[in-house]
């Protein structure tokens, strides 16, 4: 089976990695643009060209696939099989017509819920109970295709939107090489359609969605802080100094406080008023610092120590 893989960045390696050893002959791959990255801000291949290259595969860069010209290239490579994961470019009708067994996309959600570009930190934020990947057969529409192979996995309380995109890539790959057996051994798996009921998206993320209000209930703020690590980070001021809020815990504490004051500060972190509620912080980061405790914070500012 000849495929072409389109993916960009850290997510969709493993899934390169798959179809290479699945047997398939990833015949190129196709990534988004260099971009400048750094704080040299010099151009810099995506993780997928990077693990492309060092395999020796072809690599190709459109701006687009929109053009007649693009649509050529792609034809000449004369794929069975497109495989999308986290590519970042719209695939037009045209393209998704070109491979004999049509175009597969790995997603990273449990479709309908989470169509579009942030379902694993929409996950988090929403407090959903589970998340996963689903293996679809791709359409015109946005995520709106059938689906082939599901895995499902717990989001626990721990969960940060690093760890489960680590663990969500991972399962990618298995459900991906599944599909990939089954369809070189005659037996693609048959698609089911999403159901109409409990269709939701997951906007892009936007830096200013960072900012905790502590007029919020407290376990709302916690998943907010767990869902924007590590991008964006969520802020928030505390004591009159902004900083970044790496790691927090909402506690059930009653209070008369006003939101965003402090409570209590000591060894078990800086406990901080919310709406309902408290959130407990315990890494955080000053301005041109670097992540620490909340123990090495609360040395720096000793006045913010709760009395003994």
């Amino acid at each position: 089976m000849r495929v072409v893989f389109a993916g960009t960045p850290e997510f969709s390696v493993p899934c390169l990695e798959a179809c290479r050893a699945s047997g398939a002959e990833v015949v190129a791959v196709y990534t988004q643009p260099d971009r400048p990255a750094g704080r040299g801000r010099k151009l810099t291949p995506s993780p997928v060209k990077q693990a492309a290259l060092a395999a020796g595969i072809p690599v190709e860069q459109p701006e687009s696939l929109k053009s007649g010209q693009a649509r050529d290239t792609l034809a000449a490579y004369r794929a069975d099989l497109m495989v999308v994961v986290a590519y970042g470019l719209i695939l037009p009708r045209k393209v998704l017509a070109l491979p004999r067994l049509g175009c597969w996309n790995v997603h990273a959600s449990l479709l309908p819920r989470w169509r579009g570009a942030a379902p694993i930190q929409r996950a988090i934020l929403a407090g959903d109970a589970e998340s996963g990947v689903d293996l679809m057969q791709m359409e015109a529409g946005l995520d709106t295709g059938p689906v082939l192979l599901e895995r499902r996995t717990p989001i626990e309380r721990a969960d940060t939107g690093g760890t489960l995109h680590d663990r969500l890539s991972a399962l990618g790959a298995e459900v991906l090489a599944e599909g990939l057996r089954r369809a070189m051994a005659g037996q693609t798996p048959s698609p089911r359609a999403q159901p109409d009921e409990g269709v939701t998206y997951a906007h892009k993320l936007d830096k200013a969605e960072a900012k905790l209000d502590f007029q919020r209930d407290a376990l709302a703020l916690e998943r907010q802080v767990r869902a924007f690590d590590p991008w964006p980070v969520a802020e928030a001021e505390i004591a009159g100094e902004a900083l970044r809020i790496w790691a927090a815990e909402a506690i059930a504490r009653d209070h008369a406080a006003a939101p965003g004051s402090v409570l209590s500060a000591g060894r078990d972190g800086i406990e901080i008023a919310c709406g309902d509620g408290a959130l407990r912080v315990t890494a955080l980061q000053r301005a041109g610092g670097k992540r620490i405790g909340a123990t090495d914070y609360l040395n720096a500012r000793p006045e913010l120590r709760s009395p003994r």
